[in-house]
């Protein structure tokens, strides 16, 4: 029997890219149709209950009808979009966490949903290190001055002077596959890293960075990278009374989620010298608004979460959710699921 497939692609991960890759995993038992979202043409945002999604429910309750399975990035899986789709089976979000579903109606409608862990870690790794070097050297800045004509030699100031990263003391909040990545590259640079991670053993980091309470990282770091997820338990996990306890003179540098940090906090920090410099790929708004203190702060190097925006990236989720099919399609367990509930113990879906 064939399969219907919906390829719901965006500008990023294209449907094209999708398609390809499903094709090349399932073959010739299934119809692949294609459906281009907005994203990032479009900012991403709620749609009904679900957060960071692309396109509307119409859209895709349309683009459903007769479908079995969908690979995604953006699309909204939705309690009216799963009532309007009962042929729905599998749903795969070529993302790092499946936040544009309601996992709790999927489950209740019988539909696994799957994701894509990983899939930037490599390039969400190179952009933190980028940020690193740009921040803790001024590079940004000295680049613009340049641009309008005035040569800088005033960095040559010891009270300007940027920081090295050999011989630093590098802090990381946070140890999953982009951490790792982020510590091992520090780590050959010649810094000393230490990881706050209540999730990692000591034994885990032997070799690479050593584990440390938050509060230490805190006090010792000359830099501090963020690489945690935004729970209940993390949000807000540097206030004003964790960045007061930053060492003075150190920089900070968030690629995670924005929901971590108290940007107004940083600001003050900034704007009276206890933080030499920082630099931001998320925020606690997207896109940030135009009189966001940030924009005007000194020392602060800011890009608009493109972090995992790489031409592999869109590869590497394409081939993760295209190997979730191919594993459903033949009955073998789903390796990334986020409702298991509707699995069967060897880890295949139940038939509804």
């Amino acid at each position: 029997m064939t399969t219907t497939v919906l390829a719901a692609g965006d500008r990023f991960v294209l449907p094209r890219l999708l398609s390809d890759a499903v094709r090349a995993e399932a073959g010739a038992d299934i119809e692949v149709r294609e459906l281009e979202l907005p994203w990032p043409h479009v900012p991403f945002g709620p749609v009904a209950e679900v957060h960071e999604a692309s396109g509307t429910e119409e859209q895709l309750i349309e683009a459903l009808r007769g479908v079995r399975v969908c690979i995604t990035q953006m699309a909204p899986l939705t309690e009216r979009v799963l009532a309007a789709c009962p042929e729905l089976e599998l749903f795969c979000v070529s993302r790092g966490g499946p936040v544009n579903a309601n996992l709790d109606a999927a489950t209740r409608h019988g539909v696994a949903v799957c994701y894509a862990p990983g899939r930037n870690a490599a390039a969400t790794a190179e952009h933190t290190l980028g940020l690193i070097l740009s921040a803790a050297r001024h590079i940004p800045h000295l680049h613009a001055d340049l641009c309008h004509g005035h040569w800088r030699g005033d960095f040559y100031d010891y009270d300007n002077c940027g920081v090295e990263i050999e011989g630093a003391t590098v802090g990381l909040v946070g140890y999953g596959a982009i951490g790792r990545r982020v510590a091992a590259a520090l780590a050959a640079l010649g810094a000393r890293v230490l990881v706050h991670d209540p999730y990692v053993t000591a034994d885990a980091l032997a070799g690479t960075a050593t584990k440390a309470d938050l509060e230490d990282v805190l006090a010792e770091a000359h830099i501090v990278s963020l690489h945690a997820r935004l729970t209940p338990e993390t949000a807000g996990l540097l206030g004003p009374s964790e960045i007061a306890a930053m060492r003075p003179g150190a920089v900070l540098v968030n690629c995670a989620r924005g929901g971590l940090v108290d940007y107004d906090a940083v600001c003050d920090a900034l704007e009276r010298g206890h933080l030499h410099a920082a630099a931001f790929d998320v925020y606690a708004e997207e896109p940030v608004p135009a009189d966001s203190r940030l924009l005007s702060a000194p020392n602060v190097v800011l890009t608009p979460h493109v972090a995992g925006a790489s031409r592999q990236v869109a590869h590497k989720a394409a081939d993760i959710v295209a190997a979730e099919v191919g594993r459903f399609l033949t009955g073998r367990p789903l390796a990334h699921c986020a409702n298991p509930a509707v699995l069967t113990p060897e880890g295949a879906r139940r038939s509804r």
